[in-house]
């Protein structure tokens, strides 16, 4: 019996196209929040007044305690509405909203104003996850649901340990405005990647 993994799957081919264009997609914007995620308490030590190791830990309780709550009652609404049309727009629209959010960590200078976004972050993303979750289980080839959510995790940690190397690299030597921009258009490439999942969506 074959047990290993085949090649082909590592470069996303013998794949359903959603699931394959779903992982292409997550691997961009999984891997763009890796170029600022390590390092992002840096950040907040150098731009925002009073930014220290608290402000840090509680900027992250609050994004996720704000997506822990509020994604099982989204997941509910958009369960009891049929079809997928619903979970595509979501998940499209909120994509969108989550890469252009990192612009507004240019323009903000206070704890509160960082733990705003922070909220905002975690309600947008709690839309997110679920929409996702949903179009890959439904689409996902039988007898390949391990290999094909092992190659989702595989492709998504190897690009944010990659991009958090290069995150660091541009921050040192660019500042952080720069990778700022950089996170935001990787971002948005991996939005508009979604785009060719839409003919296969069903109604």
């Amino acid at each position: 019996m074959k047990r290993s993994t085949a090649v082909n799957h590592y470069f996303l081919k013998d794949i359903n196209p959603v699931v394959r264009f779903l992982i292409i997609s997550d691997t961009a914007v999984v891997g763009a929040s890796g170029l600022l995620g390590p390092i992002f308490a840096l950040f907040i030590e150098d731009f925002i007044i009073g930014g220290n190791e608290a402000v840090a830990g509680i900027a992250a309780g609050i994004f996720l305690l704000t997506k822990s709550i509020a994604q099982i009652p989204i997941a509910h609404l958009i369960d009891r509405i049929r079809g997928e049309r619903d979970d595509f727009w979501l998940l499209f629209l909120f994509t969108a909203l989550i890469a252009i959010i990192p612009l507004l960590y240019l323009v903000i200078d206070t704890p509160i104003e960082l733990y705003m976004i922070q909220l905002i972050l975690g309600f947008f993303t709690a839309f997110t996850f679920p929409t996702f979750m949903a179009i890959f289980t439904r689409h996902i080839d039988k007898a390949k649901e391990g290999t094909e959510w092992g190659v989702y995790f595989t492709l998504t940690d190897l690009a944010s340990a990659a991009l958090a190397v290069i995150g660091g690299y541009i921050a040192a030597n660019q500042g952080f405005p720069t990778l700022i921009v950089v996170v935001v258009a990787i971002s948005l490439l991996g939005t508009l990647l979604l785009w060719p999942i839409k003919p296969y969506i069903r109604r």
